[in-house]
């Protein structure tokens, strides 16, 4: 994989992946930035949830689920005194909407992707005790 990412002015950022996509990163204010985009560390959550939501769906369909909504939260904690101010924790509640949704199936689906496929959740774990909670809401 090869990214780039190109300074726009003060603290923007435009980081292109190898796709062509983009996306924008800044600093807050107080950080010398505009906040007109993503913090960089932000994005490695998002990463880290998007991996492990993409293996979960993946699963979900293949068990043929019957969701008709999928959201994934993701809260993280450093708590170093020294820097760098790695995650620490982060835990995923993994949010699943359908009809007659067995629970069983999305642990399975969540397990799978936590202890086999996800590279993010894989990276995560050598700095951070990571959690998830499950919840599915009935249509």
């Amino acid at each position: 994989m090869d990214v780039k990412i190109k300074w726009n002015q003060g603290m923007e950022l435009s980081g292109e992946a190898e796709t062509g996509h983009t996306v924008i990163m800044d600093a807050s204010e107080a950080g010398g930035g505009q906040n007109k985009g993503f913090r960089p560390t932000a994005l490695i959550a998002l990463g880290a949830a998007g991996c492990s939501s993409m293996d979960v769906l993946s699963i979900l369909r293949k068990k043929k689920v019957n969701f008709s909504a999928y959201e994934c939260k993701v809260n993280v904690e450093s708590y170093q005194e020294a820097h760098p101010h790695v995650f620490t924790k982060m835990h995923l509640e993994y949010i699943v909407t359908g009809k007659d949704i067995k629970r069983e199936d999305v642990e399975r689906a969540v397990e799978l992707s936590e202890t086999k496929y996800c590279q993010g959740i894989a990276m995560m774990k050598k700095t951070a005790e990571v959690t998830h909670s499950i919840t599915i809401i009935e249509e």
